[in-house]
């Protein structure tokens, strides 16, 4: 039995597009965030809408280490 899922193109253009909008890395596409800064968000808790749904999608992102699927995408 072989399953398939859904693939949202779009979504990941739009993760690979976002930039932080405050604080130090302000401006910096969220794909660039250095993995510790991502990590004590995951440990403090991210922030609520939309820019916390993808700063969690980064953070499993990066701890998997598939940060090269946005390689062709920067």
């Amino acid at each position: 039995m072989e399953t398939s899922r859904s693939f949202d193109h779009k979504a990941l253009l739009e993760l690979a597009e976002m930039r932080m909008p405050f604080g130090k890395y302000e401006g910096l596409r969220l794909i660039d965030l250095p993995e510790p800064y991502v990590v004590w968000f995951a440990q403090k808790g991210f922030p609520e809408g939309k820019l916390g749904k993808m700063l969690r999608e980064i953070y499993e992102i990066k701890v998997n280490g598939l940060e090269s699927l946005f390689d062709p995408l920067r």
